[in-house]
């Protein structure tokens, strides 16, 4: 792929610019609609295959995912490096392990995610892993938007795009982002 993961939001539409609440309940000015590029299937596949590629020198026997934005990058990572994928999912408000999915005693995973922020559902799905048993050894995502603040994860973390964007708790709101409607476009 010739085009930069940002350039490619911008060509699709899926960098957005206004006034977001994000998953995490910070607000922001640009919000990553992962789900625009996502819904190609070619261009997911393509994009999934180059995050995967940052981390097939992992060994690694899994890959686990949040739900929902990281599912399809889990999916499309799996297939990849040509590993079992599976997901996590809210239920009574948190993370859990649902569905019937296994996690064997010592078995590797790698964390595969839309967009990271503060990496509270990262770290949700590693907790659940590591109380099952097994072991995280990566985590990939498509953008860290992070910036300065990058969680660490205590393994190996890898992104296409890695920017520092501005986030705002509700309390510390510009005047000029307070100013103008607020959308929650995510997951809830």
């Amino acid at each position: 792929m010739a085009e930069s993961i940002l350039e490619v939001f911008e060509k699709m539409g899926a960098l957005l610019h206004g006034h977001f609440i994000l998953s995490s309940g910070l607000h922001s000015r640009q919000y990553f609609q992962c789900a625009l590029v996502l819904q190609h299937t070619e261009l997911a596949a393509a994009i999934c295959h180059q995050l995967a590629n940052k981390l097939a020198h992992i060994r690694a026997d899994s890959i686990i995912s949040p739900a929902l934005g990281g599912i399809i990058v889990g999916q499309e990572m799996g297939r990849s490096l040509q590993k079992r994928h599976i997901f996590v999912e809210k239920e009574g408000g948190k993370l859990a392990l649902r569905r019937g999915f296994q996690i064997s005693n010592g078995e590797r995973f790698i964390v595969a995610e839309d967009v990271v922020t503060r990496g509270t559902k990262v770290q949700e799905t590693i907790d659940i892993v590591r109380s099952h048993g097994g072991q995280v050894v990566g985590v990939g995502c498509l953008v860290d938007r992070s910036g300065n603040r990058k969680p660490d994860f205590g393994c190996h973390f890898e992104s296409l795009a890695r920017l520092n964007i501005e986030t705002f708790t509700p309390d510390q709101l510009p005047r000029d982002l307070a100013q103008i409607p607020v959308y929650r476009p995510g997951s809830k």
